[in-house]
């Protein structure tokens, strides 16, 4: 009872956010309720008080801050500059020039894999996971292992949103990971 109390009363403090975030019913598949960022990333205010927001609930220093693609790098780029962090990009496999390591994962059917720069840290740094949103944590999960594989610390990861339904920020904690979002949208 108490988390879902905390949960909720972190919602409700970010109610304005939540209001700039657009539903759209039944993409990309029917039953899916689509979560656009888009129209908070439209208003410059929103969008500013989402990256303060998020600086608040990081705890201690961090050297890097490590955006998922695609809109990942997004929140990444902004919260590094309060930090004072630089960014790390998780990319795609493929789709980084150089020496890369890559982590697999699995999908609903099949796998993907992502991949970060062999020298994007030094081992010891301290680096915050970030994405616009987490779901399932299968991607997320993925990213944690391919930092620790390369020596970061990791101990916290940040969203914008959160699909509680879907168990993904469970997963991250069960690695050990504090996890944060402003806002959680029940539901698919």
């Amino acid at each position: 009872m108490i988390a879902v109390e905390t949960e909720a009363r972190q919602d409700q403090r970010n109610d304005d956010l939540k209001a700039l975030i657009r539903t759209i019913p039944d993409f990309p598949k029917p039953g899916i309720q689509f979560r656009d960022i888009t129209t908070l990333l439209l208003d410059a205010k929103g969008f500013a008080e989402a990256i303060a927001r998020m600086a608040a609930a990081t705890v201690g220093k961090v050297d890097l801050v490590a955006g998922i693609e695609a809109r990942g790098f997004i929140f990444a780029a902004a919260l590094a500059a309060p930090l004072g962090a630089g960014v790390l990009l998780i990319r795609k496999d493929g789709k980084l020039p150089g020496a890369t390591i890559a982590e697999d994962y699995a999908l609903e059917y099949g796998t993907d894999r992502i991949a970060m720069h062999e020298d994007a840290l030094v081992p010891g740094q301290r680096v915050l996971l970030v994405d616009d949103l987490i779901a399932t944590g299968g991607t997320a999960r993925a990213a944690v292992r391919l930092l620790r594989k390369a020596g970061a610390v990791v101990e916290q990861a940040q969203f914008l949103l959160d699909l509680p339904d879907l168990d993904g920020a469970d997963a991250l904690r069960a690695e050990g990971l504090s996890v944060d979002a402003l806002i959680a949208f029940e539901g698919h």
